[in-house]
């Protein structure tokens, strides 16, 4: 099990700030959360940043990268 950290986030779809938790893990992961406020889903991209640090990226179930 990887560390736990908690960071504040924008819905996507709403703009509302919220808290959520996110474990690290060894390798870049992408998963899909509900909003706390709109429940509409979040995709997450949790991946090792240049500097060492973890980098948490957002958008919506729609956008594509």
């Amino acid at each position: 099990m990887g560390e736990l950290i908690e960071t504040d986030i924008a819905c996507p779809y709403c703009g509302e700030i919220i808290s959520v938790s996110v474990e690290l893990l060894d390798e870049p992961q992408e998963y899909i959360e509900d909003c706390q406020v709109c429940c509409q889903p979040i995709v997450f991209h949790v991946q090792d940043a240049n500097d060492g640090s973890e980098r948490v990226s957002v958008h919506s179930e729609n956008e594509t990268f």
